[in-house]
């Protein structure tokens, strides 16, 4: 195995580590916040996860959650720019990762504001943010990788 197939592995595995982690938190966050939120007389997240947060507030919550969200997605967006180079050879797609993110972030913010009018567009607009925050984009690029002709 060459360093560079190596170095694609890595990315990959950590963009995967960094997406169940990911999971992890915010399944947990968000029982926290409906413990809170509902009134709930106890809450269903971790006893770990309610140590880490025990005695923060509904908003701080809230807070970290949107917080670990463009985390995520800045992550992600870092690990796609290392994937797109390693597998590509070069920056050439930089410019088109970055596009990429950003309009599908767009379109979910478009679809969020859209959502008091069309209800099912809020699931949308979750769906595109989350795809963000998971190691999608960097298995478009791996598969996207496949498609090139090295000939020529």
């Amino acid at each position: 195995m060459t360093r560079r197939s190596l170095f694609i592995s890595a990315i990959l595995l950590l963009a995967v580590a960094l997406g169940a982690a990911r999971e992890f938190v915010f399944i947990n966050l968000n029982y926290q916040i409906d413990h809170f939120e509902n009134h709930r007389a106890f809450s269903y997240a971790h006893s770990a996860f309610q140590a880490v947060v025990a005695g923060w507030s509904l908003r701080s919550l809230v807070l970290l959650k949107w917080a670990s969200a463009f985390a995520c997605i800045a992550l992600m967006l870092l690990l796609s720019l290392l994937l797109a180079h390693q597998l590509f050879g070069d920056r050439r797609y930089h410019l088109a990762v970055l596009l990429g993110f950003a309009t599908i972030g767009l379109v979910a913010l478009a679809l969020h504001l859209m959502a008091s009018s069309i209800p099912a567009l809020e699931g949308i607009s979750v769906k595109l943010l989350h795809a963000l925050q998971y190691p999608v984009v960097l298995l478009f690029l791996w598969a996207a990788s496949g498609l090139r002709n090295d000939q020529g």
